[in-house]
């Protein structure tokens, strides 16, 4: 059975917290990952410590490769190997069309949002992986809608490092099913979070509630349930899936 252990990248906030309280909730100890806002990581790492689990706070930044090796040495030290992996850690960059997108900004939405998830997944499957004397595990890949919409206009960058995701998470499944390793993704809807406003899109989420069949935008809560159940027993023949919960978008 795999370690009851959960490392969830962009854990401080958000998303990212929601899964990690819910992970608590579900009787993994949770390490909490965080870029630069350390008391918020601390908060979440103390509610998942109230709900009766051991939790740590880790600063790396998840697009720093040398970043990424500390932040697993830190939860092998700290709280034990990793059995779910949770690359939730995103950038959106700015809205912009890609004629006037900034290089800048397109390195560093790839450097997170894949560099990151692979240099972790990578981290992950070397200590999870069965031929390696692991005991199995679970690596969960946040995409989003945007994969497929495209969102042009604004973030089509964005849209295309989650393309990448999904690629990632089909083909990373087939390479490690056989050593105990599933690989899946979700596809969140626009969601009630403060990453369209620290991108200069504070408005994003109500336009895209209009719009909705479902008429609102996702809580953080609504996403982080998918990827606990992706993560639980009750998923263990989902592999390679993309669940996309997207409000009917």
């Amino acid at each position: 059975m795999a370690n009851r252990i959960a490392l969830i990248t962009g854990g401080g906030r958000g998303i990212g917290a929601a899964t990690a309280l819910l992970a608590a909730r579900a009787g993994y100890d949770v390490c909490v990952n965080y870029a630069s806002d350390r008391a918020r990581a601390e908060k979440v790492a103390s509610d998942c410590r109230d709900c009766g689990v051991r939790s740590v706070a880790v600063r790396a930044d998840i697009g720093d490769p040398r970043d990424v090796e500390l932040l697993f040495s830190a939860c092998d030290e700290r709280l034990g190997t990793v059995g779910l992996l949770v690359n939730n850690a995103g950038v959106v960059g700015e809205a912009t069309s890609i004629e006037d997108l900034e290089y800048d900004v397109l390195r560093r939405t790839f450097e997170v949002n894949v560099f990151g998830s692979i240099c972790c997944a990578q981290q992950a499957v070397r200590r999870m992986s069965t031929a390696r004397g692991g005991t199995g595990g679970v690596i969960i890949n946040l995409s989003s809608i945007a994969a497929t919409l495209g969102s042009p206009g604004e973030y089509v960058h964005y849209a295309a490092s989650k393309g990448a995701i999904e690629t990632l998470t089909i083909g990373l499944s087939k390479e490690v099913g056989g050593i105990g390793i599933r690989v899946n993704a979700v596809q969140a809807g626009t969601t009630d979070t403060e990453i369209h406003a620290r991108s200069g899109n504070p408005g994003r989420p109500a336009m895209v509630a209009k719009n909705a069949p479902l008429g609102r935008v996702a809580t953080p809560n609504d996403i982080a349930e998918a990827v606990i159940w992706l993560a639980s027993d009750k998923a263990s023949y989902a592999t390679g899936a993309i669940l996309r919960i997207g409000g009917g978008l």
